[in-house]
């Protein structure tokens, strides 16, 4: 599988839920040259600290972000639907639809179930997935998106600490619209001189 140039981006752990365990949560988002969106996230932890989900078959699941969680929420530049994903270490995952902030309700059926494969060592956790944008009725093949990436990461003792991108003023929003900081080019767009993904 072959991915579009893309540039990778690093999580900041909310100031009022810390972490001791986790050293860095990296993250990225591309084009395959099928057109699909492709996302990776690489936890630096030590692992022994943190609830990990064990491999379950993939499944649609809901309230993930209730234990380690990666997500990942997408929108069209200057507008105001969104989607969200929710990638659980599991293989389980979710998928929702948003006209505005917060007003929004599950997508139905299994259409955008991704792609997801997952790898780990003792201080490292890898996951990717794959999301086939030609289910979303809203997103044009030549559009410009707008990502926030962020991550739900739960420890041995229940406590979750909370990381994105950009986090808004207050407790934790991964829906705020200030999250919305990475662009990416559609491949239509892009240039061999172009970034495919930058920050805005």
């Amino acid at each position: 599988m072959t991915t579009s140039l893309s540039n990778k981006a690093v999580l900041t752990c909310h100031p009022e839920t810390p972490s001791r365990a986790v050293q860095e949560i990296e993250v990225c988002a591309g084009w395959t040259q099928d057109h699909t969106l492709i996302f990776t996230y690489a936890l630096k932890a030590d692992l022994t600290h943190l609830r990990i989900p064990p491999p379950r078959p993939p499944r649609k699941a809901d309230r993930l972000w209730q234990h380690t969680c990666f997500e990942a929420f997408v929108s069209v530049k200057d507008k105001t639907e969104y989607y969200e994903f929710n990638f659980a270490p599991s293989g389980e995952w979710a998928a929702y639809s948003f006209q505005g902030y917060r007003d929004g309700c599950p997508f139905e059926g299994d259409r955008l179930a991704p792609v997801m494969s997952v790898s780990n060592t003792a201080d490292r956790f890898d996951l990717h997935a794959i999301v086939r944008l030609d289910h979303l009725p809203t997103i044009a093949s030549h559009a410009c998106l707008l990502f926030a990436l962020s991550a739900v990461i739960e420890d041995q003792s229940g406590e979750l600490s909370y990381w994105a991108l950009r986090h808004p003023p207050g407790r934790p929003d991964f829906h705020h619209p200030d999250s919305l900081v990475l662009k990416l080019d559609s491949l239509i767009q892009q240039t061999p001189n172009k970034p495919a993904m930058e920050k805005r």
